[in-house]
């Protein structure tokens, strides 16, 4: 049985659709002492109310920095507006505990409004009831664990599942779609502006049965005022390790965190080897990782003994592999690994 938390330390909002900063711990309930009575008696039933009314978190910037899953542990609401279709969708998002865990059960519909014009969605956004589970205090594994496409990543705190992975490969198909095998290589970067994959603003677009996720960072959800400490944590890797937004302190100042991550030198291999072509970072094997930057191959650093992944302005994004072991929950159907 799930123990449910009535915590609300990560987000408070204004309820509309236009951007407000979240921050926590926050309760609009009142405490009144009636000093009528010799007894102190304290009116808590409008506290208890507000701790277990869903936060609205619509056009929410998120604040907090707590890397704990569980000071999360809430029940979220929003609405987002399809703004294509001008179609307005509710998101649910229950974050709750049990002794190891911390288990997100949400419907995939974000708190912002997406399908900008930029975006061209082969499928329409749906509802998509998901329940994925990290561990409250996850640890480094031996070695690193690759990305794959039978797995979605992440999720975020406003509900949407990150999939960085697409399923277009030069040699299969058009390119764009078709490539299940989790060995291919020229696998494409949904992130390129020369590949085109219908991904709206926030970097995110469909598959096949509806679901809205991520491909890279999710502008919506932190913004370059960060605090004094650096970003807040955006949501959770499949390892329960933190994802932050961009920004970080190194102990001198407050700046962007900077990839690994470089393009390689010359041309690809041509012909049946390869697409040919400069390296120009249309595929994610046009990248190599030299340790030139503040992060590591994941994408993630260390930092006042925390572990954790960053939104980078460069390939990788947002994470490259996972510096922990992957949670099963995170698996997904092969129907739904289209990119």
């Amino acid at each position: 049985m799930l123990l449910v938390s009535t915590l609300l330390v990560g987000c408070s909002a204004t309820g509309s659709n236009t951007s407000s900063e979240a921050s926590g711990p926050s309760s609009s309930g009142s405490d009144t002492t009636d000093t009528t009575d010799t007894t102190d008696t304290t009116d808590t039933t409008d506290t208890a109310d507000t701790a277990n009314k869903p936060a609205d978190i619509t056009g929410v910037v998120f604040s907090n920095r707590s890397a704990d899953c569980a000071d999360y542990a809430r029940s979220y609401v929003a609405t987002a507006l399809d703004l294509q279709r001008d179609q307005l969708f509710e998101g649910a998002l229950q974050v709750s505990l049990d002794q190891t865990h911390c288990i997100f059960e949400s419907n995939t519909i974000p708190n912002h409004d997406f399908n900008d014009v930029t975006a061209s969605f082969a499928t329409q956004v749906s509802e998509v009831e998901r329940m994925l589970t990290i561990p409250r205090n996850p640890s480094g594994a031996a070695s690193t664990s690759p990305l794959t496409l039978s797995s979605y990543d992440a999720i975020m705190l406003n509900g949407v599942v990150v999939d960085i992975f697409s399923a277009g490969c030069w040699g299969v198909g058009d390119g764009s779609i078709g490539c299940f095998d989790l060995n291919a290589l020229w696998r494409k970067d949904p992130m390129h502006a020369g590949n085109t994959f219908g991904a709206d603003m926030h970097h995110a677009h469909t598959q096949p049965d509806g679901t809205y996720h991520y491909h890279g960072d999710p502008v919506a959800m932190w913004n370059d005022e960060p605090e004094a400490a650096g970003s807040p944590v955006i949501g959770f890797a499949a390892d329960g390790f933190p994802i932050y937004g961009g920004y970080f302190h190194d102990g001198n100042s407050l700046r962007k965190a900077i990839s690994g991550y470089a393009l390689r030198q010359g041309m690809r291999p041509s012909g049946a080897d390869g697409p040919g072509g400069a390296y120009d970072g249309a595929y994610i094997d046009d990248y190599e990782f030299t340790d030139a930057g503040d992060l590591d191959a994941c994408n993630g650093m260390t930092i006042d003994g925390q572990y954790g992944y960053y939104v980078t302005d460069t390939y990788p994004w947002l994470i490259r592999c996972f510096h922990g072991s992957p949670d099963p929950s995170f698996k997904k159907g092969m129907a739904n690994s289209q990119g």
